[in-house]
C-alpha cells in the first residue's frame, strides 16, 4: 500500500454537509441578521468562498462582522447543526475500513467541531478515525497550518510520503503543501468551475468520485 495514513477533511469528502447544512443555515442567518446581504449568496458562491479565502475570512472581512458576531454567528451554526445530521458519501465507509484493515491509520482534519465529527461517523456507521483534529484545537493549528500533520506524523513515526491528504478546499491543498504530503482533491460533492480548475492544475490527484480514491489506495 503506497500510503500508510490517509488524513481525510470531514465535509463534503466524507459527508455531503454543506449543501444540506451549513449553506442553508448560513442563508438562515443572513435573514436573521443581514437580510440585504442574503441575495449576494448562491450554493455556488458559498463553496466558492469556502474554497478561497475561507469561511472566517468570508464573515470577518467581507460580510464585516465585529469578533463578537462572529462568536455569536458560530453557537448559531452549533445550534443549527445539532439538529441535522449530514449523510456520508456511499463507499467512504468501505474505504476507511478497508484502509484500516490493510494496517493503514485514518485521520479527519476538520473544520468541523470533534463532537459532530464523531456523531457523524457514528450515526453514519462508519469506522471510528484514529485520531481527529477538529475546530476546537487552538486556532494558530489549524489547517492551513500544518501543526496537525507535524504531530501526525511525530505520533505515528511516518515520513511526509507515508501521507495523503484528502480535501475538497484550498486549506487542505495548503496545509498539505506546507507540510511536504501529497494532496488528493475530493471532487465528488459538488462542480464548481473556478474550484475544479485550480484542484487539476495544483494538485496531486483530482478524484472526481469516491471510486477514484479506492483507486488512487488501492489499485495504484
Amino acid at each position: 500500500m503506497k500510503y500508510k495514513c490517509l488524513v481525510l477533511d470531514h465535509d463534503d469528502t466524507v459527508v455531503n454537509s454543506t449543501a444540506t447544512i451549513h449553506y442553508p443555515c448560513f442563508i438562515e442567518f443572513l435573514g436573521i441578521y443581514y437580510p440585504e446581504l442574503v441575495k449576494n449568496y448562491t450554493l455556488e458562491s458559498y463553496f466558492v468562498k469556502n474554497f478561497h479565502p475561507g469561511v472566517s475570512s468570508l464573515f470577518l472581512d467581507e460580510i464585516g462582522m465585529t469578533e463578537e458576531e462572529f462568536v455569536a454567528e458560530q453557537k448559531y451554526w452549533e445550534n443549527y447543526v445539532k439538529g441535522h445530521v449530514p449523510s456520508a458519501y456511499e463507499g467512504i465507509g468501505d474505504i476507511i475500513r478497508d484502509f484500516r484493515n490493510t494496517g493503514g491509520i485514518i485521520a479527519v482534519d476538520s473544520h468541523s467541531m470533534t463532537a459532530y465529527i464523531e456523531r457523524d461517523f457514528k450515526q453514519n456507521s462508519l469506522p471510528s478515525p484514529d485520531v481527529i483534529y477538529g475546530w476546537d484545537i487552538p486556532k494558530e493549528k489549524r489547517k492551513p497550518a500544518p501543526d496537525t500533520l507535524f504531530d501526525l506524523m511525530e505520533r505515528y513515526s511516518l515520513s511526509p510520503r507515508e501521507v495523503l491528504v484528502v480535501d475538497d478546499l484550498k486549506p487542505g491543498y495548503d496545509m498539505a503543501r506546507a507540510a511536504g504530503v501529497d494532496f488528493a482533491a475530493a471532487g465528488w460533492a459538488y462542480d464548481v468551475e473556478e474550484i475544479r480548475a485550480f484542484m487539476k492544475k495544483n494538485c496531486d490527484f483530482y478524484l472526481e468520485s469516491v471510486s477514484d480514491l479506492r483507486a488512487l489506495l488501492f489499485e495504484a
